[in-house]
């Protein structure tokens, strides 16, 4: 006798996205799997996301409210504990399911208990649909199971936040998101590895993920501290120094010819034998190259 196929829980916090929202929850509402619960929570958008929303509400019938501002973390916490499933699959309101993304990753899991969460890969698109060609697409990555060090230390290429599918019992035993750090996916990530688990990422385009002119990641100070505050929860790992400077390397050399004040500023926190090649780049780019817009 066949077992029923557990039922996914699909959670679309909405912000602000109302010129992307129908094509998310469209495209969760087009699964081939059938076993889906989709809950939409718009977290005090000031655009016309919920009315978008309550439109696609009436002739679909999925869970949906509406709530003051709380952040990510918050919202999704809320949507699980009213959730259902024993998955649960948190997703951008201006990303793109793939049809055959939900069946794909249950099937993985099926048998695979300490498979703590399932992720694939991603194309990156633009406001418009479009590709972009001139980023470097994450589509061809190959499989890889990655455990805490291969995550705290950047070791593979990380699980990324739209294809992320968690077991519920996984979620709860990890104590959820945590709404201190609205920056969801890296602490989920580390905290599930670190009680035991491996995130999977299979070799498979399971979304489309969006950048625009809104996007998180492109507020600077906003994703140094967030991220900063990730790893100091860590602070016993042996290599965490190495792992801090390494970041703030990183984002000094993606700030150096794109944000002067808060480069200088992130040069300052950085000690002198944690200097490596991203510095020297920086230092370049930071006095010699003109600024970007």
């Amino acid at each position: 006798m066949n077992q029923p196929q557990p039922l996914v829980s699909v959670i679309i916090a909405s912000y602000n996205h109302g010129q992307y929202i129908e094509q998310s929850i469209l495209s969760v509402l087009g699964q081939t799997y059938p076993n889906i619960e989709l809950l939409v929570v718009d977290d005090g958008s000031k655009d016309d996301s919920v009315e978008r929303i309550l439109r696609l509400q009436a002739e679909h019938g999925f869970d949906f409210q509406v709530q003051q501002n709380q952040g990510l973390s918050a919202t999704l916490n809320g949507a699980i504990a009213r959730a259902k499933g024993s998955l649960i699959a948190p997703f951008g309101s201006d990303d793109i399911m793939l049809p055959d993304r939900i069946a794909t990753q249950v099937a993985y899991m099926d048998g695979k208990p300490k498979v703590g969460m399932c992720a694939g890969n991603i194309e990156l698109i633009d406001a418009d649909d479009n590709l972009h060609p001139e980023k470097k697409q994450r589509r061809d990555l190959p499989f890889r199971s990655l455990d805490f060090d291969d995550i705290f230390m950047d070791r593979k290429p990380f699980p990324p936040a739209p294809t992320m599918l968690i077991r519920r019992e996984v979620l709860e035993q990890v104590g959820g998101f945590d709404p201190q750090i609205p920056l969801e996916d890296l602490l989920i990530q580390l905290k599930i590895t670190a009680a035991g688990y491996t995130i999977d990422a299979l070799g498979v385009v399971m979304a489309k993920y969006r950048q625009h002119a809104s996007n998180t990641y492109k507020n600077h100070r906003y994703m140094i501290q967030n991220i900063l505050k990730t790893y100091a929860k860590f602070s016993d790992h042996p290599a965490y120094d190495a792992v801090r400077y390494n970041f703030l390397n990183s984002m000094f050399l993606k700030t150096a010819d794109r944000d002067r004040p808060l480069a200088r500023e992130i040069l300052k926190q950085i000690p002198l034998k944690f200097w490596g090649r991203k510095t020297l780049r920086g230092l370049v780019r930071l006095y010699l190259a003109p600024l970007k817009g």
